[in-house]
This record gives structure tokens, C-alpha cells and sequence, in this order.
């Protein structure tokens, strides 16, 4: 009776581990998924759309940006931790306000305008860009 409760276990075990490897597989799947509706959103007009999904995409972008940026300049400009965070933040801000600008400035001057030149998916970019700066560049 021992033996089979024992090959019973090892059978349950058996399922469980190709339970999660599904699961893993399908987890995986959802997130390149989600990166690949994130790109094609970030690249679309604005207008009717998924902003959420733009947004995440100019994060990717944005992450991506950093991460070759530190393969040319790996160390961080600024050098005072307190100032690195603040720099976190207020860079962001401000990058998304630029970018707001820009958009602005192309549609009063009748010109094409990409949902980058808005505040939210420029302060995505920037906030992706410069959190990955501040967390693997070398001090």
C-alpha cells in the first residue's frame, strides 16, 4: 500500500511540474503579449487608442535608451546621491513638458504629431530612461 501512495506522489508530482511549466510558459507569452501591443501603440496617432499601452511602450523605449546609453557613457553625471533622486524627478517632469510643448508647437504649425509629443508618454520615456540610469549606471 506504501508503494503505491508513493507513485501516486510521484505522478502528482509529475502534473504539478508540467502544471507550472504551462503556466510559466503562458505567463511569458501574456508579457510578449502585452510588449508587442505596447510597441504598435506607441507608434500610433493620437486619438482613439489604448494611452496605457503607448505608455508602456515609450517606457520600453525608454529602458531600452538607457541601457545603450550606459554601454556609452556607463557613469552618472551627477554624483550626490540626493541629487540623483531629485534628478529621478524632476527630469521626468520636465521632459514630459518639453515633449507637450512639442506636440503643441507641431499642431498649431499644421504638422504631424506622434503620441511621444505628449506629457504622459514623454514623462514615461523619461521616467524609464533615467530610473534605469540611476539604478545600473556606476557611481
Amino acid at each position: 500500500m506504501e508503494f503505491l501512495f508513493e507513485i501516486l506522489l510521484q505522478a502528482l508530482g509529475f502534473l504539478f511540474e508540467i502544471l507550472l511549466e504551462f503556466l510559466l510558459q503562458v505567463f511569458f507569452e501574456a508579457i510578449v503579449d502585452l510588449i508587442g501591443r505596447s510597441v504598435a501603440e506607441a507608434f500610433r496617432k493620437p486619438g482613439p487608442g489604448n494611452l496605457r499601452l503607448a505608455a508602456i511602450g515609450h517606457m520600453l523605449f525608454g529602458a531600452i535608451g538607457a541601457g545603450i546609453s550606459l554601454l556609452i557613457m556607463p557613469r552618472l553625471y551627477i554624483s550626490v546621491a540626493w541629487l540623483s533622486l531629485l534628478n529621478l524627478a524632476v527630469t521626468p517632469v520636465l521632459s514630459g513638458l518639453l515633449m507637450s510643448w512639442v506636440g503643441y508647437w507641431r499642431r498649431k504649425h499644421d504638422k504631424q504629431v506622434i503620441r511621444l509629443e505628449s506629457f504622459a508618454c514623454g514623462f514615461c520615456f523619461a521616467f524609464a530612461f533615467a530610473a534605469v540610469r540611476y539604478l545600473f549606471a556606476a557611481r
